[in-house]
């Protein structure tokens, strides 16, 4: 594995403004959202608007990427991704989100999720995982995948690729009138080939006009998963794979979270639609 220094947190700049015209999220300025108590299954019109929420967020976190290099911090990351979204009418829908400050997550090598871009500065052989949301119409589109800044050990590319190939099998696995405990089984079985721990305590949700609606999406084989896939359903897959333990430490921004033994590890996610003969992805570019 790579011998890179363990991160540190570093200095997170001041909150990034918003256009006034922009619509807002109803949980901005406020401590938590309100509780979703709509349906898991959409309606045909807000599936349409998703898609164009989707599509925001996937450009929004491509054109970030393009950014990744040595030497770049991952406050820029932000700045693009954030510019990128309001440009295109959109909210970032982690700004603000119970508190996050940033308009994306960035979660470099031993962070598992919700690393809080900040003066960090990106290494040669790090792995970088960016985590887009957009809000628009409405509705939330919510997608992340992890890059390779550099030359990356080939321990660390290979867990990158085979992250990114769990969720496109959990993908395939979305039928309606089966349980949503399957997808875990996929990804959870695939990883097991390589001996990847898989994350537990943190999961694929539903989404739609709420950004988390309560609907829980493991990514292990979970016999309390037992929701049954619905045509029109929204939510989110997104493997968290690592080269060691599932089990996490949380830094004192109580947001970061890494991985007990500090091994690296990678995560992919989309937003997808349950169709009646699989799952329709609504998070693409």
């Amino acid at each position: 594995m790579s011998g890179q220094s363990l991160l540190v947190p570093g200095e997170i700049t001041p909150v990034r403004s918003v256009p006034g015209n922009i619509r807002r999220p109803e949980y901005v300025g406020k401590p938590a959202p309100t509780p979703y108590t709509g349906p898991e299954v959409q309606d045909t019109d807000t599936i349409e608007r998703m898609r164009i929420a989707g599509r925001i967020a996937a450009q929004a976190m491509a054109e970030a990427a393009k950014h990744i290099a040595p030497g770049v911090t991952t406050d820029e990351l932000d700045r693009v991704a954030h510019e990128f979204m309001c440009d295109h009418g959109a909210y970032p829908s982690t700004l603000g989100y119970r508190g996050f400050p940033k308009s994306l997550c960035t979660s470099l090598n031993e962070v598992i999720c919700h690393g809080i871009p900040d003066s960090t500065v990106l290494r040669d052989g790090d792995i970088v995982n960016l985590d887009v949301t957009a809000y628009i119409n409405g509705v939330h589109g919510d997608n992340n995948a992890t890059y390779l800044c550099g030359d990356v050990d080939e321990e660390s590319r290979l867990l990158v690729e085979r992250t990114e190939e769990s969720l496109r099998r959990a993908i395939k696995a979305v039928r309606p009138g089966r349980q949503i405990n399957v997808i875990g089984r996929v990804i959870e079985s695939y990883a097991k080939r390589f001996g990847y721990g898989v994350v537990r305590d943190f999961t694929g949700h539903g989404i739609n006009t709420s950004f988390h609606s309560g609907l829980i999406v493991p990514h292990y084989d979970s016999p309390h998963a037992t929701t049954v896939m619905q045509p029109g359903m929204t939510f989110t897959i997104e493997p968290m794979l690592t080269l060691g333990s599932h089990e996490y430490d949380m830094w004192d921004d109580g947001w970061t979270v890494v991985t007990k033994d500090r091994k690296r590890t990678a995560q992919f996610e989309h937003t997808l639609v349950v169709t009646e003969t699989g799952a329709d992805i609504l998070t693409l570019p």
